[in-house]
Parts: structure tokens; sequence; C-alpha cells
């Protein structure tokens, strides 16, 4: 910390909240971005989400414990030369904390355990150092900065903030407060995680379904009317007219062709996705459930805005 933070620097999170509903638009390029990497990143490691995101959970209870003790620890001393000893795993506290079937968490840990990604003696699980090292936060550090960087921008713009701070300034600033920044960031995914697991069943289909949305959202025809979170989300169901086909999709998450469009076929018979006659898929401007993903979106909007209060506010404080 080089100064003293002035508490009327700090940007509170109700304000941070109405920032990014009214400026969505701006914001959500570079945050679905994060979204639909982070999941095809996670399915690569394993071939399969859930196990990526248990080994996740298990490296972040070494984040609680430096949370719980005011410890500060910074991004290379995090990942350099150890493992994580968890003392006592839980099935049922992941299980309850993932929402995660108590069966499938005790399967896919002993399938990891067989794998040698982790190790367990009695009840004690031992994260190793190359499963550290091979799952550390390199891509989505730079997400978030970048998430972090445009948001700082719209404050720019608003008026409320006098300087903006660029990509690499902020990966510094979150490395420099590692334990601490990514304490924040996983609260916020697992919330994010848990949500959508709950509306879909099945993170693998959130997966394709965001290949779907991000290939809406990079469409240069798109440019919806208004900034604000209500228009942004009314005008990209539908927008899409050029789709995108399960081969395409199953190259870009790595999920087998015939998983692909399995799962398809959920998200078309729910009428969450469309296809057209030249099997081309793109969201549905009729969805059916769209009042309840609404409420999901401003759901995990509010999330990120407490994030960004947290985290934003800190990277003010290590840059005065």
């Amino acid at each position: 910390m080089n100064a003293l933070p002035s508490i009327s620097e700090h940007i509170d999170q109700n304000t941070i909240n109405k920032v990014i509903e009214d400026n969505f638009a701006a914001l959500a390029p570079s945050f679905y971005t994060l979204a639909s990497n982070w999941f095809v990143r996670a399915y690569d490691h394993y071939k399969d989400i859930d196990k990526f995101v248990i080994i996740i959970y298990l490296i972040n209870q070494d984040l609680i414990y430096f949370r719980q003790n005011m410890i500060k620890i910074d991004y290379d001393t995090f990942y350099k030369d150890k493992s994580i000893e968890i003392k006592k795993i839980n099935i049922s506290d992941i299980s309850k904390d993932l929402g995660i079937p108590k069966e499938s968490v005790r399967r896919k840990v002993l399938e990891l355990e067989k794998s040698g990604t982790i190790k367990r003696s009695g009840k004690k699980i031992f994260i190793v150092r190359d499963t550290l090292y091979s799952v550390r936060a390199t891509n989505t550090l730079t997400e978030l900065a970048t998430i972090l960087h445009e948001f700082n921008k719209i404050l720019k713009k608003e008026k409320l903030a006098t300087e903006v701070y660029s990509v690499n300034e902020i990966i510094s600033a979150m490395k420099e407060n590692f334990s601490y920044c990514w304490y924040q960031f996983n609260k916020f995914w697992f919330i994010y995680i848990g949500r959508w697991r709950e509306e879909l069943k099945d993170l693998e289909v959130f997966a394709i379904g965001m290949v779907v949305l991000i290939n809406a959202i990079k469409n240069t025809k798109f440019n919806p009317k208004k900034s604000d979170i209500n228009t942004y989300r009314k005008e990209i169901m539908g927008s899409d007219k050029r789709g995108v086909n399960a081969m395409s999709i199953a190259d870009i998450t790595g999920i087998p062709r015939p998983t692909v469009v399995r799962k398809l076929k959920h998200l078309i018979d729910s009428k969450f996705l469309i296809i057209n006659e030249k099997k081309l898929i793109s969201y549905n401007e009729e969805y059916t459930r769209r009042k309840k993903t609404d409420k999901l979106l401003k759901a995990n909007v509010l999330s990120l805005s407490y994030f960004i209060y947290k985290v934003f506010n800190q990277i003010r404080i290590i840059n005065p």
C-alpha cells in the first residue's frame, strides 16, 4: 500500500451496479469472453468441467484460510514450489457448496485421485504442485483485468474516476494482492456457476450456449440502440442471423461433436436456441423463459458489482 486511502474515493456497490446496468453493452463483450473462455479451459483440463470446478474449490480453501487469518500472498509466492494440504475433505460440503450430487462428487474425487491430480492421506487431501501450476490463473487474470479496465473507462466517462488504469497496471495490482483478489473472484464465480447449474443442470450445456452467445456478440452487425442492460438483453436475442454449427462448437469447446449435438437438442427443445434449415444455431428471439433468465442476469450483475466493488477499490489503493 503506497498511501492511506481516502474513504471518499471509494465507489460504493450500488453506484457500481447502476453503472454496469446503464452501460452493459460496453462491458458485456469482455465479461462474456471471460465466461466462455473459462469454461472452455475448464473442460480442456480434465474433459469434465465439474472436476475442474472441484479442483478450484479445493485450491480456494487455501485462499479462505489466508483471508480468515489476514495473510496477504502475492501471485508468484502462491504458485511457487508449493502444494496445498487440506486437513479434511468433506464430500457433503463440496456437494452442498457446488450443487453437485454427493455421489458424483465422490466419484469424481476418486477419479482425480487415480489420475494423480490429487493425493489423499487419510482424511487429508493434497493438491500437488503440478496440478496447482497447471490450473494457475494466468489467462483468467488477464481477462478479469480487461473487464476492470473497461469498467474503469466507463467510470471516467461518467466522471466517477479521474484516471484509467491500463490492463497491465491492473494485472500487476491483482498479482500484488493475489490472495485477496482471487478469493473475491472465486466467491463471485462459484455463485455465478451455481446459478447457471441450477438453471441448466449441466455446465457443459452452459459452455455450449456461451459459444452461441459469443458468436452473436461478435457479429459486426449487432449494434444495440442503447447501452443499458434491458435493451442489450432484448436485442441480443435473435440478433444473430448467421448462427454457428455443431462442428464449430465442438472445435471451440473441445467437447465431442455427438455430445454437443445431444446437448444442443436440450437447448433447442427448451426454446433457448433455434436451428435453421442450414443446421446453424442461434439465440431464439421468442425464448419462453426470458423473464427467468432476465432475473438471473440481473442477479449475476449484482454479484459482479460486488466483486468489482471489492477488487477495483483495492486496486485504487494499490495505485493511488
